[in-house]
């Protein structure tokens, strides 16, 4: 069997690692080298990490564990080095495995000896818990004000369509009619809980590992109330152990990503619907649509069918990092570094669906002469009769819901709709039954009468929309 080693092992005693020091007389396998590398994906960490090492030496200067004169080189140095990363000249070594020894290493090049002092009182595993705090409250900001610009798109078009009449559906199946408003404010309200279940996470999250070194903590006298209040964190973590060894936050993160997904999901699959030759309820452009190879008259809505289709991967990524986190022993293991990938896939996934969705809301134009037509369909009114009866006769509501029932087989067997039917039919169900009842029956009569609190009426709808812009906006 050949060696798969690149290189030929280093002599006994000498060192070949910078990051485990004198303990290992020869390098990584290859194959070692690549399963234990993260830097191809964890250098979207750099600038949480050099914001980090500015904290931590700053305090340990302000304590007197390491001169100021070693901490202002190690402050400039951590700038030469956010300059190279952000103009694209830095170079990273993947035999430096991640980002954190990328960063020390080319300190140490550009400031020497001082950089070795960077790395006191802390570990890679407090520093990486650190650096992913606050690249997930990052993302969390970014989510939070992609999903308020969608909440913005979505009360615009709600305002304009205050009175549109569309049906209301359930079981997919015309159930009452409502406002085209309304249905779109019922998104409004879905996303407002994604936005606070970002803001909850947030919260959560906003704690300080730097600090808690390896797993034990550190015997040198630090201040970790310093270092988090200098990175923006509400408090230090407050055991070692657990600020080390945990990722909920980034499965909380991921959770919130997911039923912020399902949401978007869900609008996605309507407005595949309605873009649909067989609604016709709302109309996307060239911008946001696909031709077809073959069809030439085909308009696909693409762009919704990705949104929705995304949202598998972001589940996907949820349920993966749970099973790599489920077993895990206290404290810090190796399979954490697993949980970067799905959580950097997901915000780039979600700000990308959320980005699409809010283009589609902005230009989809609704067709308010078919949603009226579709809104006729399927005797939407037969709530409305029911309610009639129970109000001007004082009829039990299970007994108006017979009657009404009736009469919607006598409509169906006449072939035409509730308010068509000759009020001697509706006598032969109920004599008691006068004309009055024809003010129930149309499909505008119905949505104007519902108004009670959020309810589909245009006045309702007009004052939620008022309501949504202080809420959300």
């Amino acid at each position: 069997m050949s060696d798969r080693r690149t290189d030929p092992p280093s002599a006994p005693g000498t060192s070949v690692n910078t990051l485990w020091g004198g303990r290992y007389a020869s390098g990584p396998d290859a194959i070692m080298q690549r399963i234990n590398a993260s830097i191809d994906f964890d250098r979207r960490l750099a600038a949480q990490d050099i914001a980090g090492s500015r904290a931590h030496a700053a305090m340990l200067a302000d304590r007197g564990i390491i001169d100021r004169s070693d901490a202002e080189a190690i402050r400039e140095g951590l700038g030469i080095i956010a300059e190279e990363i952000s103009s694209g000249s830095f170079t990273f070594k993947t035999e430096l495995e991640d980002i954190h020894m990328n960063v020390e290493s080319r300190l140490k090049e550009l400031i020497g000896a001082p950089a070795g002092r960077l790395h006191t009182a802390r570990s890679r595993n407090d520093q990486v818990a650190t650096d992913f705090r606050l690249w997930v409250r990052d993302a969390l900001d970014r989510l939070d004000e992609g999903l308020k610009a969608l909440q913005a798109a979505l009360i615009d078009q709600a305002e304009r369509h205050a009175e549109t009449l569309m049906p209301g559906f359930t079981h997919l199946q015309s159930a009452q009619p409502v406002t085209f408003g309304h249905h779109l404010l019922a998104y409004v309200e879905m996303i407002g809980r994604d936005r606070g279940r970002a803001a909850d996470c947030r919260r959560r999250l906003n704690e300080c590992p730097l600090g808690s070194a390896a797993l034990a903590g550190t015997p040198f006298p630090i201040d970790r109330d310093q270092t988090a209040r200098a990175l923006g964190f509400d408090r230090p973590t407050a055991n070692s152990i657990d600020a080390v060894s945990d990722r909920d936050f980034a499965i909380e993160y991921l959770s919130t990503v997911a039923i912020a997904a399902m949401h978007l999901s869900r609008l996605a699959e309507e407005i595949v619907i309605w873009t649909c030759d067989q609604f016709r309820f709302i109309r996307l452009s060239d911008a946001f649509t696909t031709g077809s190879s073959i069809m030439p008259q085909k308009r696909n809505p693409d762009a919704a069918e990705l949104a929705r289709g995304k949202t598998g991967r972001i589940f996907g990524h949820l349920i993966g990092l749970l099973t790599v986190m489920k077993g895990l022993p206290l404290a810090y293991a190796k399979d954490t570094q697993e949980d970067k990938e799905p959580v950097f896939d997901a915000d780039d996934t979600i700000g990308l669906v959320i980005a699409a969705m809010t283009g589609m809301v902005t230009d989809m134009t609704a067709d308010p002469a078919a949603m009226r037509r579709a809104a006729e369909a399927g005797f939407p009114t037969a709530t409305d009769l029911a309610d009639w009866l129970v109000r001007a006769l004082n009829m039990p509501f299970r007994e108006a819901h017979h009657v009404t029932g009736q009469a919607v087989r006598l409509a169906e067997e006449r072939g035409c709709g509730l308010k068509d039917l000759p009020l001697r039919d509706l006598q032969s169900l109920e004599p008691r039954i006068t004309a009055d009842v024809y003010d129930v029956l149309s499909v505008e009569a119905s949505v104007a009468s519902r108004r009670s609190y959020g309810g589909t009426s245009p006045e309702r709808v007009r004052e939620a929309v008022a309501a949504a812009r202080t809420r959300f906006l």
